[in-house]
């Protein structure tokens, strides 16, 4: 008798996933904690997600106050645009939610800043809404560390998945041995 084999439901898919890159901004990314490794890291996420033809979708809060989404990550994201938005949570976004909805995503990974205020509140509104969410713990930072602590213990307590960059990476690809293998492969060495 053969069995089933289950895979856990909270496993990430490509069909119903999107990354989220949340307010990585030229004048607040200084003052991050680890502002190096945050990019980095959504780097290699940016061009994971492309590689496997995954959603992307990044915010910029209040733009004309903080400025633009850093350059570095800017290149990568050619051809979309910068949701804007006044609200710290992404739920304030316009029909930002909805737009995930109709898009069949019902998972989003995170990557961004700050953690406690615009990815934490984010967390929180999506996980209200029916979202899994995934954050990318190695591409969020916090000015204070206690801060970033606090928010990845509260997102959790609330039901997120702490995880990190390649991880997220290797859980979407299911395989290896294919040509995206080697391009993931090559993206997160």
């Amino acid at each position: 008798m053969d069995l089933t084999i289950e895979r856990n439901k909270k496993i990430l898919a490509r069909e119903k996933t999107a990354l989220l890159l949340i307010d990585i901004q030229e004048k607040i990314l200084n003052v991050m904690k680890d502002p190096d490794q945050v990019i980095q890291n959504s780097l290699k996420l940016i061009k994971g997600f492309k590689t496997l033809n995954i959603p992307i979708f990044y915010t910029e809060q209040y733009p004309k106050g903080l400025g633009n989404t850093a350059k570095s990550l800017l290149k990568e994201l050619e051809g979309l645009s910068a949701i804007q938005k006044m609200s710290f949570s992404c739920s304030g976004a316009g029909n930002f939610f909805n737009r995930l909805k109709d898009n069949k995503v019902s998972q989003v990974v995170i990557a961004g800043i700050e953690s406690h205020v615009c990815v934490q509140q984010t967390t929180l509104d999506l996980l209200a809404n029916g979202f899994q969410v995934d954050i990318a713990a190695d591409a969020i930072s916090s000015r204070k560390e206690i801060d970033y602590k606090i928010a990845l213990d509260r997102m959790r307590a609330h039901g997120a998945d702490i995880t990190t960059s390649e991880s997220i990476l290797f859980e979407l690809l299911e395989v290896c041995g294919t040509d995206e293998f080697k391009a993931i492969s090559k993206i997160v060495k």
